[in-house]
């Protein structure tokens, strides 16, 4: 079980994501995934469904470590997100725009502290 743990630190550190973002991500407390990755607590199901579905990572590797990581390429997780946002309205680009600008801002901010 402990492996378990340690592939949800891996999957935190390839995203390049505090704990506290990791966490809030998928609704927990800072702590309890803190806990998770040392191994004070265990992975349940729930957990194991919240990350795969919220980081697109392969349940089996994630239970296992058998397979790949992800899910889902990342070029294609663009491609299709490039082709949702070409769906929009232009004053539904422009907000999607100014949300992104808003995500990064926040995202610089907390990489300073």
């Amino acid at each position: 079980m402990y492996a378990l743990n340690q592939r949800i630190r891996q999957i935190r550190s390839v995203l390049k994501l505090t704990q506290a973002n990791f966490a809030a991500v998928i609704s927990v407390s800072k702590g309890y995934i803190a806990d998770l990755e040392i191994g004070a607590r265990m992975v349940n199901d729930r957990i194991v469904k919240l990350v795969s579905a919220s980081f697109n990572v392969n349940d089996r590797w994630l239970r296992d470590g058998e397979g790949e990581m992800f899910t889902e390429d990342p070029a294609e997780g663009f491609t299709k997100l490039l082709g949702l946002y070409r769906e929009l309205s232009p004053e539904y680009q422009k907000f999607i725009m100014n949300q992104i600008t808003q995500l990064l801002d926040i995202q610089a901010r907390n990489k300073k502290t």
